[in-house]
């Protein structure tokens, strides 16, 4: 499937290197925080990405001085005043819970790459991918319940699955940010690094990632993610179903026979 050509105004820009795919968060000037306009784009993206078997890995960034921002206040703080709240968030969530939902099903590993700020949903994103790198400059902001809501956009799928209900609370509710070394700490974010070395990490990252075939890449990703609500028989025939499918692709016979003729 051809990727969708990226305009240098939308408000997602996606690019593809050989295996790696990159989704920018183009809204600088908002902080790159999410509307119905980018949460459509973000959609359409993702759609593409999990439709292309080429890619294994897709690299989740922001453009210009933050991650994300999070929810557009502007568009929802107008919807508030005006009584259509229910609609118009309704249709936000619509577009952008279908993007999260492409990323965290889709036979691929998505890598989010944090600098700056990432408040909010915008933080959600940050830990809802299924590994994150960030800038030693990162800070992670959760406030929701400091204007009177509860998480969305997926902060609740990533976050509670890494560090369990206590923390989750924790962060929700008593934290009004934390650093990147502190997500590291809590298991998070699996690389803490410079920020002008952020990029280049980030690549090498998504480099090493994309060295895996993806019969691994897929299978793995899918034991892992249903492990914690999966009866113990049925788990374990699940391992022997996938290890079985990822046995008989070219990539395992090629690995086998390179790694057995070594002591020959």
């Amino acid at each position: 499937m051809p990727a969708p050509v990226s305009k240098s105004d939308d408000p997602a820009l996606l690019g593809i290197d050989g295996p790696i795919a990159t989704i920018t968060l183009n809204r600088p000037a908002a902080f790159n925080s999410i509307n119905l306009a980018i949460a459509q784009k973000l959609e359409q993206l993702a759609a593409t990405i999990e439709g292309d078997d080429a890619i294994k890995v897709l690299v989740i960034e922001g453009e210009g001085r933050a991650f994300s921002a999070g929810g557009d206040l502007q568009t929802i703080g107008a919807a508030a005043e005006a009584g259509t709240v229910t609609p118009v968030v309704g249709e936000l969530l619509k577009h952008y819970h279908a993007f999260i939902e492409i990323i965290r099903r889709m036979p691929k590993i998505s890598l989010s790459s944090v600098h700056g700020s990432a408040a909010g949903a915008g933080m959600g994103l940050a830990f809802v991918t299924d590994l994150c790198i960030a800038a030693d400059d990162a800070k992670f902001t959760p406030a929701y319940a400091k204007i009177g809501v509860s998480p969305d956009g997926g902060s609740t799928v990533g976050i509670v699955g890494t560090v369990g209900s206590r923390r989750a609370l924790q962060i929700f509710l008593a934290e009004d940010n934390f650093t990147a070394q502190q997500a590291h700490e809590w298991g998070l974010v699996a690389k803490v690094v410079p920020a002008a070395e952020l990029k280049a990490a980030t690549r090498k990252l998504a480099e090493r990632l994309s060295q895996n075939p993806p019969a691994a890449i897929a299978g793995t990703k899918q034991l892992v993610y249903q492990a914690a609500t999966t009866p113990v028989k049925q788990q374990l025939d699940a391992e022997e179903h996938k290890i079985i499918m990822a046995m008989n692709t070219e990539d395992f016979r090629t690995a086998v026979k390179k790694f057995t003729s070594k002591g020959k």
